[in-house]
This record gives structure tokens, C-alpha cells and sequence, in this order.
């Protein structure tokens, strides 16, 4: 239910609309953001900033992982609000389900409002008729299907979020975050948008130009079996899967997805593995500050020494002299 909404007008005016299907963690990392920066203590007095969540009635939404949303109201004049936020997640429903909310982004546009866009809140954005010839943040993980699809569109994998003036797109995740406190920041001040990270156990917001982990395989493959291997290896970098349990988990042949692997990217599937968790150590060394020894905890090596020598057998050098460099 919604807090009590105070009487005196806020900074801040947010509504949030859900595609079918949405993902749970942008949605609440902008939403608790707002929460955090809505009053003096930890009420949720919609004070400062108010929000709602809308729809066409108050039935339950299905978010991607089945955990339900109700609205709180029916959609209200858009131009009431200082943003829309459109919540996308699982592409296929966000691609062709809930024509209501197509519609009321474009009343949103017709009203002038801003509107932002989470994760493939975008590809909404984009149905709607909203990014002719905009700047758009794609999550790398859907930077492809937006390039084939949408050649109007000028895709931004790069970074975490772009402002596009009235368009605000994100990558998604807990990006959505930092996107919140860049909105709390400009209509609030840099304190009320800090209070709310350090509530949230988070540092300084990331700026929009801050880069989007990438994936760690540069190879294009065809094979649906490299595929479906190549995705299990990117999700599994901290504790690499054996030949035998990648096989396992995507019902083949160890054998035949040994082969499959040689065929298509030349290499064996072991060596891969290491090259493309070295890959993402390498850009944990330029983007983070993270410990060498965490670094190679997160890339699964089992300790530094291992992890020193695997790296500078890839890039001619130890990760201390590239670090120094």
C-alpha cells in the first residue's frame, strides 16, 4: 500500500508504470531510493518526493521472476508528474504485450513529461514512437537485438544510463539506483540523493558515462550449443564449471560439445574459459578498485600467484605492473 502522501507539494513526482513481466530489482532500487530521499528519518512520508504505480486497473502484475505488484491507481494525467518511469524486463512481453501503457507513454509525450525508461524499458520507449533518432542505454545483454531491429535508434551499450533531455534510458539492474540519485540530485540537492545511497549501503552515485561490465567473450559463434556453453561460462567466472557439468546442464555429450567448441572458435573449451575469465579480470583492473586478490577470487583462480602468472602469460604482464602503469 501506498505511504501517506503529505499534503504540502513535493520536489519531486514520480509514476511508475510496469510492463508485463518487469524486472524487480530496478524497479525497487528507484523506487527505494525515492523512499530514502522522501523525508527527514526512515518514515516513507512522501514528503519531499511522492510516487505512485499505475495501470489500467489495479489488477497484480507478474514480474520476470513471478513475485506480483498491484497498482495503486488507474493511469493518472501524466502531466501531474515530473517523470513517467517505464519498468521493462523479459524482452518478448515488453516487445508485445500491454498496448495501455504504449498509449499512455505517448500521453505522457503529448503532455510534455519526461519519461525514463529501466532496463528494456526502452524497447517500450521505442514502440511507443519516443526514440526516433535518440540516443538509447541498452544493456550489452540486449545491444543486439536493438541494432537489428531498430536502425533509428542509436544504441549506447557503453555506459550505464544516458540523458537524452525528456528521455532518460538505463541499462537496468542496480544501475537504476544511480540513475535515481541523478534524478534526487537535480530536483532535491547532492545531499538528500547521498542520504539515500548510503541508506541503500552504496557509495557515491556512478555517472552515466560510468561503464557497463561487458561481456567477456569477443568471439561470434553460431553454433546454438557454444551458445548456451558460452552464456553458462559468463555466469559461472568466480567458480568455473568442468567440461563435464557444462555438458551437463545444457544436455549434451561432453565430447560432442568439446568438438562443437573446437569447431567453432578454434580453441578447446578449457582454454576459453581461462581466456575469458582473464578478459573480465583485465576490466575489473581498469574499471574498479578491487583488490588483485579479490580480482582473481572473482575470476576463479584459486589464489594470486595462480592468477599472476595465467595473466601474464595473456597480456605480457603482471597484474601489479598494469595496475602501476
Amino acid at each position: 500500500m501506498p505511504a501517506e502522501i503529505c499534503k504540502q507539494s513535493p520536489s519531486l513526482s514520480v509514476g511508475f508504470v510496469l510492463m508485463p513481466s518487469f524486472t524487480l530489482l530496478p524497479f525497487s532500487a528507484f523506487i527505494d531510493a525515492l523512499r530514502l530521499a522522501a523525508d527527514e528519518d526512515d518514515h516513507s512520508e512522501q514528503v519531499n518526493c511522492r510516487w505512485t504505480l499505475m495501470g489500467p486497473n489495479t489488477d497484480k502484475i507478474s514480474s520476470s521472476s513471478g513475485v506480483t505488484v498491484q497498482p495503486w491507481e488507474t493511469y493518472r494525467d501524466p502531466a501531474e508528474f515530473d517523470y513517467i518511469v517505464v519498468v521493462g524486463g523479459l524482452l518478448a512481453e515488453t516487445l508485445n504485450g500491454s498496448q495501455h501503457v504504449i498509449d499512455y507513454l505517448q500521453r505522457a509525450d503529448q503532455a510534455h513529461t519526461p519519461i525514463i525508461g529501466l532496463c528494456t524499458g526502452s524497447f517500450a520507449m521505442i514502440r511507443a514512437g519516443l526514440m526516433e533518432n535518440r540516443r538509447c542505454c541498452v544493456s550489452w545483454f540486449h545491444d543486439k537485438e536493438l541494432t537489428d531491429r531498430y536502425t533509428h535508434v542509436t544504441p549506447i551499450a557503453d555506459q550505464l544510463f544516458v540523458d537524452d533531455g525528456d528521455r532518460i534510458t538505463c541499462a537496468g539492474g542496480a544501475v537504476a539506483a544511480d540513475l535515481a540519485a541523478y534524478i534526487i540530485e537535480r530536483h532535491l540537492g547532492q545531499s538528500w540523493a547521498r542520504k539515500s545511497l548510503r541508506i541503500l549501503v552504496m557509495d557515491s552515485p556512478r555517472p552515466a558515462n560510468a561503464p557497463q561490465p561487458q561481456p567477456t567473450s569477443e568471439y561470434q559463434v553460431d553454433n546454438k550449443w557454444v551458445v548456451k556453453a558460452l552464456l553458462l561460462m559468463e555466469q559461472n567466472l568466480s567458480r568455473p564449471l568442468a567440461t563435464d557439468e557444462l555438458a551437463q546442464r545444457i544436455n549434451i555429450s561432453k565430447r560432442q560439445l568439446e568438438r562443437l567448441f573446437l569447431a567453432d572458435t578454434g580453441e578447446s573449451l578449457q582454454k576459453f574459459y581461462r581466456k575469458i575469465r582473464l578478459i573480465y579480470a583485465l576490466w575489473l583492473l581498469q574499471n574498479t578498485q578491487r583488490s588483485i586478490t579479490d580480482i582473481a577470487q572473482e575470476c576463479g583462480f584459486a589464489d594470486t600467484a595462480h592468477f599472476s602468472r595465467a595473466f601474464r602469460g595473456a597480456f605480457a604482464k603482471r597484474p601489479t605492473e598494469y595496475r602501476n602503469q
